[in-house]
């Protein structure tokens, strides 16, 4: 079983995973009990008989076939259509052997079959993999970024990233959820929550959080640099020693390596000047439209290239493990939000779009 040195996420099942010679994660029976426990496959006061009894089966042997007539036999669609999702995600799993050569494979057969929320999870899970017995709180919360959607907002010179469900959901219902939202549609006050940016005085308790209802709250400064005005002309230019865009970089270098089994450095970077350019490729669709739309020298209208959260330069430990034709040549990664402020990290993109050699 995965060794849980430090506090994980709830709940991705990463408790109820073990790991295969190459380090990649296998399902056992329980891992799937959790699933079948989610809100979508739960069974509810309304549950028909047939429904109830395809559960009870399945938590009894949750990795054994089940007929087509069995899902025939429920009253409602939507029960049906969750069942008949999950089922196909299960044993697309168990017929890869693991999660990650699952999760490689949703991609490369093209249109992509599976709910978002599974691929979340499954990545989530992935993530808790590459971090498990790691102290370091900007790089667990840098890895969130990985499957959850974040609301990106520059403010007083810093880029500040939080997650989006959690700040939305502040947003509407000051946190307190249904009542919450009741209370606010009615005109009453409600004291105003607070969440915090990440740093050496909530560190740790970032890392005791994961592991309860506060997880998410916590807002991850992507800021390069800070330039602070001074006099005569003069400005003074600080480095953010604790940036989450270097946390960011780790988890990346780490995504590679355990997919692709070659070490490769990470760096960000607030500006390219490189007139050899030759290979980039976007970590969500933003950047991948905008990275393209600079390489074949189209305009970009001012208000979009602010959108540009970051530029990473990408380098192989071994040039060998490159093709030939831009071996020894960085890979340039882009960081993006969209107009509305939200960025969703594509980490396929890492799996499908890198210079390897057919060898790596």
């Amino acid at each position: 079983m995965p060794s849980h040195a430090s506090p994980l996420w709830t709940p991705c099942g990463f408790d109820h995973l073990t790991r295969d010679p190459r380090g990649w994660l296998v399902p056992t029976d329980d891992y799937w009990r959790l699933w079948l426990q989610r809100p979508e496959l739960a069974l509810v006061e309304e549950s028909c008989a047939a429904e109830q009894a395809l559960h009870a089966s399945l938590m009894e042997a949750p990795t054994r076939a089940v007929a087509q007539h069995e899902l025939d036999a429920f009253e409602d669609a939507d029960a049906r259509a969750n069942h008949r999702l999950f089922l196909g995600f299960r044993d697309s799993v168990i017929a890869a052997g693991s999660l990650e050569a699952a999760y490689a494979g949703f991609f490369k057969a093209g249109a992509i079959q599976i709910p978002p929320l599974f691929l979340d999870l499954v990545v989530q899970a992935m993530a808790c993999n590459l971090l498990d017995g790691e102290d370091d709180a900007w790089q667990w919360r840098a890895a969130e970024m990985l499957f959850r959607r974040q609301r990106v907002r520059v403010q007083d010179g810093r880029v500040l990233s939080g997650d989006s469900e959690v700040l939305d959901m502040l947003n509407e219902t000051g946190g307190l959820g249904a009542v919450g939202r009741l209370l606010m549609q009615s005109g009453a006050t409600i004291p105003e929550m607070q969440i915090e940016v990440l740093g050496d005085d909530n560190a740790a308790r970032y890392l005791l959080s994961r592991a309860g209802n506060g997880r998410f709250n916590f807002v991850l400064d992507l800021t390069h640099e800070i330039q602070r005005e001074l006099s005569h002309g003069l400005t003074l230019t600080m480095n953010r020693s604790q940036s989450g865009l270097k946390a960011l970089a780790v988890v990346l270098q780490k995504w590679v390596r355990h997919f692709h089994g070659v070490g490769v450095q990470v760096q960000p970077e607030s500006r390219v000047e490189d007139t050899a350019w030759r290979w980039h490729l976007g970590l969500d669709a933003e950047s991948t439209a905008l990275l393209n739309d600079l390489y074949l020298g189209r305009e970009v209208e001012p208000e979009r290239q602010q959108r540009l959260i970051s530029l990473f330069r990408l380098s192989f430990d071994d040039p060998q493990d490159m093709r030939a034709d831009v071996r020894g040549k960085p890979v340039y990664l882009g960081l993006a939000m969209n107009a509305e402020g939200l960025l969703k990290i594509k980490p396929q993109n890492l799996l499908l779009n890198l210079p390897l050699t057919s060898a790596a």
